[in-house]
Formats: structure tokens, sequence, C-alpha cells
């Protein structure tokens, strides 16, 4: 089973920390359905600091979703270890989680996120420093290197385990692949060989077969599931259940993906207030609604509306033409 210091999780499959996304609502949901660990949106060393509001009201943690995993990232480090220290004595996170793999420009412009792959010595510095700094365990998300030209995965992996680190994930993909072309999986094995400490595969994990087949080929300690969950939390809870028994879950009916829809816009509501939150839930309702015959016509409808009870009308609506169209399929049979 996954164990990352003294944190030990219930199955290998882990949230990944996605920003602007992965919020205490859409974190708890991932829960419910299964995940063994999530994973918070990365937050700003600096802006922790700095007492930003926004910043400091995204390290919130629900006891319900724990174990839980907070994530920042920094050029610095005297701000990053600073910020760490604070995450470590404020929240009630269970891990302290360390951003090297963001390849958003305006993030590896500031010496942060991907920018460390280019320098293992660094990436020493740095991670020693903090868990020198805190109590809770240190773990690094990065990918494989900055470009083709420069893999320098396995020497900063090794990096994080001289200064401390309790694991690493390894999204199979470069800085410069950004979230295109295929995962190399090769390499996250290469990494898994290298070091003692627990590694966490990420990068083309779409379905509960591709999940066991990633633990297989690589020989990872845990699975990272990002993209593939968005708006599709049954994603988690199938491949749960297929490392754990080879069965794969149903199918999730259109109804209910609209029901876990509605309640994750409700639980943004109790973040965020009404009118941020519907304006945040278009992406994820055009994500729930992926798959469904005529979804993209509600999305765009969504996309305008400012409302709970506008989007509730919508759905629910669509969801009683969709279930209309099936009776009367079968019926024709």
């Amino acid at each position: 089973m996954l164990k990352i210091g003294n944190i030990e999780m219930k199955n290998q499959v882990v949230l990944a920390p996605m920003a602007g996304v992965c919020n205490p609502a859409f974190r708890l949901i991932a829960k419910e359905f299964g995940a063994g660990l999530v994973c918070a949106e990365m937050v700003s060393d600096k802006a922790i600091l700095h007492g930003n509001q926004k910043s400091l009201s995204m390290l919130y943690v629900d006891e319900r979703e724990k174990p839980l995993s907070l994530q920042i990232f920094g050029g610095e480090k005297e701000t990053l270890v600073e910020a760490a220290k604070f995450v470590d004595k404020n929240t009630n996170a269970d891990i302290i989680d360390i951003n090297m793999g963001c390849p958003v420009p305006k993030i590896t412009k500031c010496d942060a996120g991907a920018r460390w792959l280019l320098d293992p010595n660094k990436i020493y510095e740095m991670v020693a420093a903090t868990v020198e700094a805190v109590d809770k365990p240190v773990t690094v998300k990065m990918r494989i290197g900055w470009d083709s030209d420069h893999i320098y995965a396995v020497e900063n992996a090794r990096a994080v385990e001289r200064a401390g680190g309790s694991a690493v994930a390894v999204h199979g993909r470069t800085r410069v692949q950004m979230y295109e072309g295929v995962a190399d999986w090769n390499i996250i094995k290469e990494v898994k060989e290298s070091v003692n400490i627990p590694v966490i595969g990420n990068g083309d994990v779409t379905t509960p077969q591709e999940a066991r087949r990633m633990l297989d080929e690589t020989g990872v300690d845990g699975v990272m599931i990002g993209r593939a969950a968005l708006g599709n939390p049954w994603m988690l809870y199938q491949t749960i259940q297929y490392l754990e028994n080879g069965t794969l879950a149903e199918e999730p009916s259109p109804r209910e993906k609209i029901d876990v829809c509605m309640v994750h816009l409700d639980r943004l509501i109790k973040l965020k207030g009404e009118n941020v939150a519907v304006r945040e839930m278009r992406k994820h309702a055009a994500w729930y609604l992926k798959g469904m015959r005529g979804g993209g016509r509600v999305r765009d409808k969504i996309n305008s509306f400012e409302s709970r009870a506008d989007v509730a009308t919508t759905l629910y609506s669509f969801v009683e033409e969709l279930e209309a169209q099936m009776v009367e399929q079968s019926s024709a049979v």
C-alpha cells in the first residue's frame, strides 16, 4: 500500500493537484469516490507570506478530505521554506508538496515550477532546507525534464531522496510538451528503479486498465489521476475497484452525473458565494456533460448563467429529455 512518511493511504490512487480545479469542493468529491490521497492546487509561497486572503483561503482543508497534500511553489529558498513552515504549523494538511512540474511561463519565469528540472543541485538544496524546517512529510511533484535534451528525472529524484523527501510524483512529459504528446512511462520506471522512496506515476492514465498497466510496467507505488477525473470522479472509483479485484464498475447514468455536478456546485457556492461559484462551475459542467448527446447545446446555455436555479433547471430538463429518449428507444426495440 502507498505510504508517505508516516501517512498511510487506503489505496494507490491519487488525485493530481490541478490548478483552478482542486479546491475543497472537488477534492471532497474525489475523496468520496475513494481516492487514497487528494492533492490541493498549488499556492504561491510569496502570496502565503504576504497574507494574500485568496491564497490563504486555498490552504483550507476539510477534515473529511484527509489524508491530503497541500502544494506550494516558489523559486527562492528563503520564501519557500517560510511558506512551508506556515503550512506546517497553520494547516491540518498531512503532506507538504513542492511543485516542480508546472510548465506555465508566468511560473517558470519566476524560477519556480518546471524551471527547477534543469538543476538537481538546486532541488537538493531547496528540498533539504524545507525538510529540515517542517514536521510534515515533504514530497515533490515533477516532470521528467525541461525538454528532450534535458531529461534529468533520475538525478532529480535522487536529489529529492538525498534531501530527505518522502516521495516523488513523476509526470511522464517534459515542460516543453506541456500536456501534448505521449507520457514516457519508461523514464518513470527508471526513476522508480533509482530511488527507495515511494514514486507515484502520472500521465496518460485515462482508464482503470491503464492504471493497472502503469503499476505493472513501471513498478510505481501509486498512480496519479488528473484530467481523466474532471467531471468524472467515477474514474477514481472504477480504478480502485479494478486494481483491487479486476472488475470494471458500471458507467454512471446521465442523472447520476448531473446529481454529482449539482453537489459540486453547491459546495462551491458555500466556499465562494453563488456568483463566483456559478461562473467557475461553467467549465466543470462542460466536463460533466462530456459524452452526452446534445451536451454541447446545454453547455453553451450554462456559459451565460449566473444563478444556481438556472443551472439546475437546465441540467435536469436535459436529463429528463435524455431519459425520455432512452425510454422511446427501448420501447422501439
